[in-house]
């Protein structure tokens, strides 16, 4: 049976992380991919990468309307290996944080929370505000990963693809998905002198 792997794409800069999960995603025989694009991840996409919906849901396996509330996401009796939000927008992290499952994004994170499976949320703001920081601890105090896609520099990236795919590796470790490596793994301080 395959891992569904929900990633959900929400309007905060950073698009290139869902949609680089997808890529891999594809790629992986035992997963099978189900994306939430919202209305502001779609234009937001489209800015950043030139991407419009149609060629960002060609990345998916399943793909679901983020105001299907009664999509198969919205139930715990379907399961699923858990759920990225890539990047996740002040917004939405309110809205989960808060119990607030007004759209299929914030609907499927509070079916995960409730079901205790992984929920990872790459939060993209700075600074971040107090209220930012409440949520995200809330979320965290609920089980949920926060996971900011904050570069490793220690990899010597040459590119920005280097650096996306490091972060992007590091999320599919959290979910215990297998990969060709996309993470170069420290190997601990050498001939420092």
């Amino acid at each position: 049976m395959k891992k569904k792997i929900i990633v959900a794409i929400t309007g905060a800069t950073g698009s290139i992380y869902g949609t680089r999960l997808l890529e891999i995603l594809q790629t992986i025989d035992d997963v099978e991919s189900h994306l939430i694009l919202s209305s502001a991840g779609a234009l937001t996409a489209q800015c950043e990468l030139g991407m419009d919906k149609k060629a960002i849901s060609a990345l998916a396996d399943v793909v679901h309307n983020p105001k299907d509330i009664g999509a198969t996401l919205s139930s715990g009796s379907f399961l699923t290996h858990g759920m990225v939000i890539a990047p996740c927008s002040m917004k939405t992290l309110g809205c989960i944080a808060n119990g607030i499952a007004d759209n299929l994004v914030s609907r499927a994170a509070d079916v995960v929370l409730k079901e205790r499976r992984q929920l990872v949320l790459m939060v993209r703001e700075t600074p971040l505000n107090l209220v930012h920081l409440r949520n995200m601890t809330t979320l965290s105090e609920m089980g949920a990963i926060i996971a900011p896609p904050v570069p490793a520099f220690y990899t010597l990236p040459k590119s920005i693809d280097d650096i996306v795919n490091h972060t992007v590796g590091r999320i599919l470790d959290i979910l215990d998905v297998s990969t060709i490596d996309y993470v170069k793994r420290w190997q601990g301080l050498k001939n420092l002198s």
